[in-house]
């Protein structure tokens, strides 16, 4: 399995993975089981997906049928906003490795460069973006008190490696300034209608690995000269540049066919006519929530 070597720690992270954003809750620990037998080491989670308790039932009888040990696993999770406080960060992430049943992270990342109000666990969780009233109410919670919270779940065994998801350049250059444990890894979203070149190659000059959420859109030409799908054409376009990609799929074929998408190379003439898609297009954008949090602006 290809991987990609995690500075810091030296730790190995599979190249392709197994996103669990928006896969059902109720499939979710067959389908999690099923990734695993079909060779995913990588499993992408977060406490805002609604679904880590059942992914762990899904790890669990994968390890207790024998496919797997726990060390086998990359299990990566991730902070959400409304518990950026240092006084919450150790509190959830204690709360989401019980949902996982498990003992550590081997990657936890902060979800947002967003602080919102603080919600308790045992109102409503995951809280999503809003609060009672179904308004987004900001918190003034510094990145820094966030990012220092997490360092400590380090040297607590918590988790491995630390690292963010949806940062730009600037905020991470400002982590890099006071960080005791440098980010890992970066998480965005990245696909040919926002190929996002800069950040990469930012990420890369800083030696933080880079982790694509993917949107598969045909790209027909270079499928059909590969004898492959548009969707593993996609991920090639990822990994071939040291991009590790997190799919996800609730259908078995899906799975396995994903999997199968480091056995080819494109040609330098497919990556460029592939980036040249981009149009700077975001599926994912917090501004649309609320202008406030308009992080990509």
């Amino acid at each position: 399995m290809s991987t990609i070597e995690l500075k810091r720690t030296g730790q190995k992270m599979p190249l392709v993975g197994f996103g669990l954003w928006k896969v059902t809750k109720s499939s979710c620990a067959d389908t999690v089981y099923n990734a695993i037998k079909e060779g995913y080491r990588l499993l992408d989670g977060a406490g805002d997906y609604g679904n880590e308790k059942e992914a762990g039932e899904g790890v669990k009888r994968a390890i207790d049928d024998g496919l797997v040990k726990r060390e086998d696993l990359f299990i990566t999770s991730k902070l959400w906003n409304t518990f950026h406080a240092k006084e919450h960060v150790e509190q959830l992430s204690r709360k989401q490795l019980a949902l996982w049943g498990i003992d550590y992270f081997d990657l936890f990342l902060i979800h947002f460069p967003v602080s919102l109000e603080y919600v308790d666990p045992a109102h409503r969780y995951p809280p999503e973006w809003w609060g009672d009233d179904k308004k987004v109410h900001l918190s003034n919670v510094s990145i820094q008190e966030t990012w220092t919270a997490l360092e400590k779940l380090v040297d607590e065994g918590l988790a491995k490696n630390i690292g963010i998801s949806n940062f730009q350049a600037q905020t991470i250059l400002d982590i890099l300034r006071y960080a005791r444990y440098e980010p890992q890894v970066l998480q965005i979203e990245l696909h040919p209608y926002l190929s996002q070149e800069a950040l990469v190659n930012f990420s890369k000059t800083h030696n933080i690995a880079v982790t694509a959420l993917l949107a598969h859109d045909a790209v027909t030409q270079a499928a059909t000269a590969h004898q492959k799908a548009p969707a593993q054409v996609l991920l090639r376009w990822a990994t071939q540049r040291g991009i590790a990609v997190i799919p996800k799929s609730n259908t078995h074929e899906r799975l396995a066919e994903n999997l199968q998408s480091t056995d080819f190379t494109l040609t330098d003439a497919e990556i460029k006519a592939i980036n040249g898609l981009n149009i700077n297009l975001r599926l994912n954008d917090p501004a649309e929530i609320d202008p406030r949090i308009a992080i990509f602006a």
